[in-house]
């Protein structure tokens, strides 16, 4: 699956090389929430006359590690990708990327689901991609079980 990964990375970056200008925003680059809440990630992109030929990688970074939040590949989500980490917490608005919008919702957050998160839009002539932080806090009553 790794192996899947890097592919997918180096075509990203090699599509970007050779590619006219197809952009990704994030809706905002630093999100809160708290530890067994739900939150909704947001980017958006270009839109493309042919949304077949647009594919989805969003994923964790930590450190050198990539664990992969969300795949989606020519109008399917490629399910086996997805880290067991996020496995059942997250879901996505398949409808939104038809208007150029990436809505993932991810649920039963935990403290580690803080850090750095991508996500790459790429079609076969260009790609782009947009990163934002999440930062998890302990739920207030198990803060206060601490103490």
């Amino acid at each position: 699956m790794e192996k899947m990964i890097c592919r997918i990375l180096l075509l990203i970056i090699l599509t970007s090389c050779v590619s006219g200008s197809f952009v990704v925003n994030v809706t905002q680059t630093s999100y809160q929430a708290e530890e067994n809440h739900n939150i909704t990630l947001e980017w958006t992109f270009t839109i493309i006359d042919d949304m077949s030929l647009i594919s989805v990688l969003c994923y964790q970074k930590i450190e050198e590690k990539i664990v992969v939040l969300y795949n989606f590949v020519h109008y399917f989500e490629v399910s086996e990708s997805q880290d067991e980490k996020f496995s059942g917490r997250v879901q996505s608005d398949k409808d939104a990327l038809r208007e150029g919008r990436i809505r993932l919702q991810l649920s039963r957050l935990r403290t580690d689901d803080s850090g750095l998160y991508v996500c790459a839009v790429f079609t076969n002539y260009s790609s782009g991609s947009a990163k934002c932080d999440l930062k998890i806090t302990a739920a207030a009553d198990q803060l206060r079980d601490r103490l």
